[in-house]
């Protein structure tokens, strides 16, 4: 049995990481803002993070916020980790993070450069987004009276449980470094994945107007710096009507 820390392990990928772990055996360490015994915020570190990490072997960093400070705490959870003698790091980050100049993705970036950088053993796994974030995504432009897309763009979206199974089989592995990126089945456009969630949504079909706009990261998006390139080259399996079809009890469009 192995004792493994996982942060964010509350959230939308971690809590699944969670999961799969502990049913495999393994003693999992649940740390984030709110999660009693280890309610940390890694961006302000403390002590709590050296009793959370004391004999544990392997941490699975799943915690991240577009809203700045990922890279503070990375160096916190890095110097912990050193202290604590861990074995393994293991970092999810995206698709992209080197070729779409985001701020977001430039702070996963960094991150990752500080784990290779960290004297730990590491792994990085990049996947592309998740269903349910492109869901919220198409859920918001879906208020407007007219649908709004960016022109040319597509999207590669991935099941979470998919990418949880795979953190967790790189968990309990020795640190593999950069490993392969990891993809949904199917490059799609926006246009498409609008549909689909319209249609299971039960959305009165709308107007689509596909807008081409300006700048670096519009067009490393429409270069598809985000996917996974090559043909059959995502290891996904879970569609984006698989989702829908869960969330809202059916709906098939494409």
């Amino acid at each position: 049995m192995t004792t493994i820390l996982v942060t964010g392990g509350t959230g939308t990928l971690g809590r699944h990481v969670t999961e799969l772990l502990r049913a495999d055996g393994h003693e999992v360490r649940v740390l984030s803002r709110h999660a009693q015994p280890y309610a940390v915020d890694l961006r302000e570190g403390g002590g709590v993070l050296d009793v959370a990490l004391a004999g544990v072997d392997v941490v699975v960093h799943c915690a991240s916020t577009p809203r700045g400070g990922d890279e503070r705490a990375a160096g916190h959870l890095i110097e912990a980790a050193r202290r604590a003698r861990v074995r393994h790091l293991v970092y999810i980050s995206i698709v992209g993070v080197d070729a779409v100049p985001l701020g977001y993705y430039r702070s996963k970036l960094a991150v990752e450069r500080l784990i290779e950088a960290s004297g730990l053993g590491w792994t990085v796994l990049r996947t592309t987004q998740f269903h349910d974030l492109v869901a919220r995504v198409l859920e918001v432009l879906g208020r407007m009276p007219v649908l709004v897309l960016p022109a040319g763009v597509g999207g590669q979206p991935i099941e979470v449980r998919e990418v949880a199974a795979r953190l967790a089989e790189l968990a309990v592995g020795a640190p593999a470094g950069r490993v392969a990126d990891m993809g949904g089945p199917e490059v799609r456009s926006l246009a498409s994945l609008a549909r689909a969630y319209g249609v299971a949504a039960g959305r009165r079909r709308r107007a689509v107007v596909r807008v081409r706009l300006f700048g670096r990261v519009y067009r490393a998006f429409r270069a598809g710096g985000h996917v996974v390139p090559g043909p059959g080259a995502g290891a996904g399996v879970g569609t984006f009507e698989g989702y829908l079809g869960e969330r809202f009890g059916g709906g098939e469009g494409k």
